[in-house]
């Protein structure tokens, strides 16, 4: 408590400044706590007068720490384990102050980030199985399911299983090995077990689906999993130019207990209620923020229809840089594709190699290239950029190539035998020829490039994707649809628009 202290009192102390123009930006993981805490943060920072710029959804530990590490994120909430297990890669020694002293000494060296004190709260994993299959098999610690794992199947999110507290570390410690291991989102691995599809899944110890599917959550008697306390994980600019931030998000350490933890994730996940309306009520029980209003007092949950209502002006937000972040992309598609089908019609030897080449990165998972992105370039825009126009180059080199080379003969011919040189056969008969089969590849891949961009909002780069992701992750399907839907229309607003420029070069034939 004493390093906590000394820490808080370091970073108060540090001289008043005036608050920076540029807003903070808070972030969280993909579930349904993570976009809680950072939802407080950024209404309390809000309050505070301070302008904020949220990125919820990062898609993993990993990325959360590397965004914050390269300043394209200021703060989001962490646990003490996780830092040291998954990013120190330490064995945890003593309890929960031990853990984050540790933390607290080390992350600033490694990470240029620096832990606040925590919000009150530990929130350890929790493996849970059906009641009644538990009871069946004897099953009450993972010593127990060790002895039984062969026969099971287990639906775990994918950072669970790849890290190093998670299912290796469990594997290693307990020998737990199970008969199949799934990969599910955080709110889908609840509906599976309770449908029976697993037997077996990761949670969190406040995770109000837990009471709700009433589930066992089995005993760790070895204590494998260290001390989880939340808190929040700041980068070390928003320390050095906005103390008054760093101020204001302090004011909750030590003020969130389990009890009330469970209860915000309980609205969230089970009763449905909007994110933001459960971080305002939080913020006001805690006398951080103003009473509410008659207003906000009487809301309820909306359906579809009043849900897309009340974000209208959100959605537009996301709308628009989901366009910024397609017409970019493609238009870099364009700038590298079209040469590049030019230039390969001439060598008929290497084309193929090469378009195949291209074609390879279509082959990938779009997640996948969008994280091959981030060692290179970090998260936010510039990665999302990058990738989606690599995803978008096939269609354009392969139709660009295709339509040159397949141009009409006898018009190529008759050009030639004009005196017209290749240059200006390609410029004035082949390329008004391959046109509308070059707009068609654009189409195509103009039509890929709005659905890829969805993932981008696994890497901080915002758009429609964020609220398929966040709905994704707390099992709401307005959210989901909230997304959904003007993607799919934005997709066919593009095709439909392409489709003019189509028709618009198509040369036109005379009925001569």
């Amino acid at each position: 408590m004493i390093a906590r202290l000394g820490l808080a009192a370091l970073l108060l102390a540090t001289p008043a400044e005036v608050p920076t123009a540029r807003p903070v930006v808070v972030a969280s993981k993909p579930f349904g706590e993570s976009y809680i805490l950072a939802e407080m943060f950024a209404q309390l920072l809000e309050a505070r007068g301070i302008r904020v710029d949220r990125r919820p959804g990062l898609g993993a530990t990993e990325v959360a720490i590397r965004a914050l590490t390269s300043g394209a994120i200021d703060v989001y909430p962490e646990y003490t384990g996780t830092g040291l297990l998954v990013l120190l890669h330490e064995t945890p020694r003593g309890g929960a102050q031990d853990v984050y002293a540790r933390v607290a000494a080390e992350f600033p060296r490694r990470f240029h980030a620096r832990w606040l004190p925590p919000l009150g709260f530990e929130n350890s994993y929790a493996i849970a199985m059906r009641r009644k299959s538990a009871d069946s098999l004897g099953v009450r610690t993972l010593s127990d399911l060790a002895r039984v794992a062969g026969g099971l199947r287990a639906g775990l999110t994918p950072d669970f299983i790849g890290r190093s507290d998670g299912l290796p570390g469990l594997a290693r410690a307990y020998g737990l090995r199970f008969r199949d291991v799934r990969a599910l989102l955080p709110a889908v691995k609840y509906r599976a077990l309770a449908a029976g599809e697993v037997d077996v899944v990761d949670g969190y110890s406040t995770d109000g689906l837990i009471e709700r599917y009433d589930l066992r959550v089995l005993s760790d008697d070895k204590e494998f999993f260290p001390p989880y306390e939340a808190a929040a994980l700041i980068g070390e600019r928003l320390a050095r130019e906005n103390p008054a931030a760093v101020a204001a998000l302090i004011e909750l350490s030590g003020r969130i207990d389990v009890a009330r933890m469970r209860a915000l994730n309980r609205r969230v996940e089970v009763e449905g209620v909007p994110i933001p309306q459960v971080a305002r009520e939080a913020l006001r029980s805690l006398a951080l923020v103003d009473a509410p209003t008659a207003m906000e007092s009487a809301s309820g949950r909306p359906g579809l229809a009043g849900y897309l209502v009340a974000s209208r002006g959100t959605l537009l937000s996301l709308t628009a840089r989901h366009l910024l972040l397609v017409g970019v992309s493609l238009g870099a598609a364009i700038l590298v594709g079209v040469p590049l089908g030019l230039f390969l019609e001439g060598r008929s030897r290497s084309a193929e190699p090469v378009i195949r080449g291209v074609g390879v990165i279509q082959t990938l998972p779009g997640i996948a290239l969008l994280a091959f992105m981030i060692p290179v370039l970090g998260i936010g825009m510039a990665p999302a950029l990058v990738a989606l126009a690599l995803y978008s180059l096939y269609p354009i080199v392969r139709n660009t190539f295709t339509g040159v080379r397949d141009a009409d003969p006898s018009a190529v011919d008759a050009a030639r035998a004009l005196g017209m040189t290749d240059l200006q056969i390609l410029r004035q008969v082949r390329l008004p020829l391959a046109a509308p089969v070059i707009m068609a590849g654009i189409r195509t891949a103009a039509v890929i490039d709005v659905g890829t961009a969805t993932l981008a909002a696994f890497i901080g780069a915002g758009g429609l994707g964020e609220p398929i992701v966040s709905g994704l992750a707390l099992s709401d399907s307005r959210m989901i649809l909230s997304g959904a839907v003007p993607a799919a229309l934005l997709a066919l607003a593009v095709d439909a628009a392409l489709a003019g420029v189509e028709r618009l070069v198509r040369p036109h034939r005379s009925t001569d």
